[in-house]
């Protein structure tokens, strides 16, 4: 069995598979319209989505990982089609489908399960392997290539800031000098200059866990893409559309609910105004539903247990088709 075969084999748990397929309201007239799969992954969303749609549906999937296309490319459905791409190219991509709005838009902002579990893909910690840590394997530099070459600062900041660990520029001072003497090209050895620099360890969590998620980050511009993405997202909703983002830490999750609150807080003009009230500004968004998975969920998939799904629903016009 070949490595490409082995991936595409390792199980994967969807987290907040049901309930985030039906915040997008697949029903009635609304099961003929266009939905958007953000993070195709190993396909749990999307493949639900599909069962839900009617026979004049439509489900564009995008990802950035080639064993996620390689996944997608098996779902032989005339009414699908996988983006080899980050979500935040939606907008374009979309429009050079023709499709200037959408009827709802899913954001599962979490890594796969077999992307953390292939050590060659250089994810995690538990596993000894090549640092590599980039989504698209195609495309751009290895978290081995990027800390062999950035400055001691700015991988001090980037632990401190996409990793929220307190003992960052002590880390990054732990990289410096051991690059110094032989390249950091492996997981394990991050993880071992990261357990020697930390003084005090979280209870039940390794002390390389925020390292790797700041790199990680970092390596694949995940916050900036999220950013992008959810703008994106909200040009392309049409009247009534629906947009669901699954978030796994407090970085994303902090993105997601100020860009939707944004949305939702239409800017008020002085009361002392003699405006009627119908003239006066209205929300673009109607804030839905906040949603963590039960306790059932976390106890068969542990890794559920960050996800918080946030849901909105688009309420001024947005393109036409």
């Amino acid at each position: 069995m070949s490595n490409q075969q082995a991936v595409l084999e390792m199980p994967h748990r969807t987290v907040l598979l049901e309930q985030a397929v039906d915040a997008l309201a697949i029903e009635g007239a609304r099961a003929g319209g266009v939905y958007v799969d953000g993070t195709f992954g190993r396909g749990g969303h999307s493949r639900l989505i599909l069962q839900r749609l009617g026979e004049k549906g439509r489900l564009i999937a995008f990802d950035k990982d080639p064993y996620a296309i390689a996944t997608a490319e098996k779902i032989e459905d005339r009414r699908f089609e996988i983006v080899h791409d980050s979500f935040a190219t939606m907008g374009e991509a979309l429009e050079a489908r023709g499709i200037a709005q959408v009827d709802g838009i899913l954001l599962d902002l979490g890594i796969s399960s077999p992307q953390v579990d292939d050590a060659a893909r250089g994810f995690s910690f538990r596993f000894d392997g090549p640092l590599d840590m980039r989504m698209d394997t195609t495309r751009g530099i290895s978290a081995a290539q990027w800390l062999a070459t950035e400055t001691e600062q700015t991988i001090g900041k980037v632990i401190r800031d996409y990793g929220e660990e307190r003992y960052a520029f002590q880390i990054a001072k732990a990289i410096a000098a051991r690059r110094a003497i032989e390249p950091i090209s492996t997981t394990r050895q991050l993880a071992e200059i990261v357990a020697r620099a930390v003084k005090t360890r979280e209870k039940g969590k390794d002390p390389a866990t925020r390292t790797f998620q700041a790199v990680r980050i970092f390596i694949n511009k995940e916050l900036e893409e999220l950013e992008i993405g959810l703008e994106a997202a909200f040009q392309k909703l049409g009247p009534q559309g629906r947009l669901a983002v699954i978030s796994f830490h407090s970085l994303e999750d902090r993105i997601v609910k100020r860009f939707m609150a944004s949305k939702a807080n239409a800017p008020q003009p002085d009361r002392r105004l003699p405006i009627r009230a119908i003239d006066l500004p209205q929300p673009d968004l109607k804030l839905l539903s906040k949603m963590k998975p039960s306790d059932a969920e976390v106890a068969e998939n542990p890794r559920a247990r960050s996800a918080i799904m946030r849901v909105a629903e688009r309420l001024t016009a947005g393109g036409a088709r």
